[in-house]
């Protein structure tokens, strides 16, 4: 039975999570599968991987053929650089002390990467977010400054249009007087004429 070490897909739409699994090559993608090995989780930086190395070697061992992308899994968690070093063991080129000296050697230095991978991450993070609170602080400044000259300038109508029509007032006092008068000018003038019509 031909076995693949292989991604078995989980999690909802565009949040993918994957199942490192250990499965009869001839079964569906998300099917039966022998021995679950780990988890992959690519949606976030960096990806978060967990797995079960010395399963994943004795799979090798037993002659399991990694898919692409599991195989880039197996060598970023060291599981083929275990193998490596199992097969040194076995051909007598060091001891099996050496070897587990040399694999955690070799993982100290990976968490180490990956460490330093992450603060240099959370501070790109950290940056952005600053620039992006700058930038709107700029954006609410620039709208306050916009909003007060708006005010200023609805005052300063409001304040000119108050003096016009203060200044207009007695004119039109005045104005109301004169028509006022001219209107009874008007009727005690015409009020003698329509009697000698009358009679």
């Amino acid at each position: 039975m031909p076995v693949k070490i292989r991604l078995q897909r989980h999690g909802k739409k565009g949040k993918p999570f994957y199942w490192i699994v250990a499965a009869d090559s001839r079964t569906k993608r998300d099917g039966k599968f022998l021995e679950k090995l780990g988890t992959y989780n690519p949606t976030v930086v960096p990806a978060e991987i967990t797995l079960k190395v010395d399963r994943a070697v004795e799979w090798l061992f037993n002659g399991a053929q990694p898919t692409n992308t599991a195989r880039a899994i197996l060598k970023y968690k060291g599981a083929l650089l275990k193998k490596h070093l199992l097969v040194g063991v076995k051909k007598g080129a060091f001891s099996e002390e050496e070897a587990e000296k040399r694999f955690q050697a070799w993982l100290t230095e990976k968490e180490a990467k990956i460490e330093a991978h992450k603060k240099e991450v959370e501070a790109q993070r950290a940056k952005e977010k600053a620039e992006r609170l700058e930038k709107e602080k700029a954006i609410n400044q620039a709208r306050a400054a916009a909003h007060k000259a708006a005010n200023a300038e609805i005052v300063a109508e409001a304040e000119a249009s108050e003096t016009a029509t203060a200044g207009n007032e007695p004119v039109d006092a005045v104005e109301e007087a004169l028509q006022s008068e001219q209107t009874i000018e008007e009727a005690a003038g015409t009020a003698p004429a329509e009697e000698k019509t009358e009679e």
